[in-house]
């Protein structure tokens, strides 16, 4: 498995030009002739923060002052983890001709997708920052976790891409159970209500990975420190997922060309 990222995953990441413009250019090509371009993004996200802030922090009795950028930045962290998941299962699909044709490295094109959906969260932070000069962040110091939680997520959505992609290349019904999976998560991870709120199913929270992801990100944009069991849980589902992704590559990488 070491000799897969030496031969394959360094030399990909090296190439930082070509999968920064493919992923650049998937985003043109998507709002080719619009006015506001990708700006859409971050009108559609936040048309969406807006309406069920207010709507869900009605119902469950929350004052606005905490409860909007409560919603906003999970929706914001949100948008990038779903993302990632749904667009990675086509990473090797959509890119079937230059995967025949062409030699590179097929971390190129996981690459290619994780670069995408960080111009989209860039587009969506925004909000977030919009959100902090409304309402501020008490505790500022937090804001120093924000980097290193988000390059956490990132080496997390990253074996979660590859894994997804070979999968989807193999068996085509994938897609759509990851997007299915992906709806649940949606539901079961905080992102509309706080974790205290489910004092009585605690275990949802406990074995939900993407919770401890997303207090990672989310809590210093919050002005807090993130839990300590957030960075275990992050730290240990990295190293055992990129064992996996490293072991299904090494076995797989070699008949995408044939499955896609």
């Amino acid at each position: 498995m070491p000799l897969v990222l030496l031969r394959d995953f360094f030399p990909a990441l090296g190439r930082w030009r070509l999968w920064s413009l493919l992923a650049w250019l998937d985003i043109r090509q998507r709002y080719a002739r619009s006015a506001l371009g990708p700006f859409w993004i971050t009108l559609s996200m936040g048309v969406m923060v807006g309406s069920l802030g207010v709507v869900y922090g009605t119902l469950f009795g929350q004052p606005m002052t905490g409860y909007l950028p409560l919603v906003g930045t999970g929706f914001v962290v949100w948008g990038l983890i779903a993302g990632v998941l749904n667009d990675s299962c086509g990473a090797y699909i959509n890119n079937a001709n230059y995967i025949r044709q062409s030699d590179a490295s097929l971390w190129t094109y996981i690459f290619q997708v994780l670069c995408r959906q960080l111009i989209m969260f860039g587009h969506n932070f925004v909000i977030v920052l919009v959100l902090v000069a409304v309402f501020g962040v008490d505790h500022a110091q937090a804001l120093i976790w924000f980097p290193p939680g988000l390059v956490l997520l990132m080496l997390n959505l990253t074996w979660m891409a590859q894994i997804f992609a070979l999968s989807s290349a193999r068996y085509r019904d994938v897609p759509q159970l990851v997007a299915a999976v992906v709806q649940i998560l949606f539901y079961i991870t905080p992102l509309m209500w706080r974790p205290g709120m489910l004092s009585k199913h605690a275990w949802l929270i406990t074995f939900n990975p993407f919770a401890a992801l997303v207090d990672l990100v989310r809590s210093p944009l919050l002005g807090q420190t993130p839990a300590t069991n957030s960075w275990m849980g992050g730290v240990c589902c990295a190293i055992v997922g990129w064992l996996a992704a490293l072991w299904m590559y090494s076995r797989a990488a070699d008949r995408v060309a044939y499955w896609v």
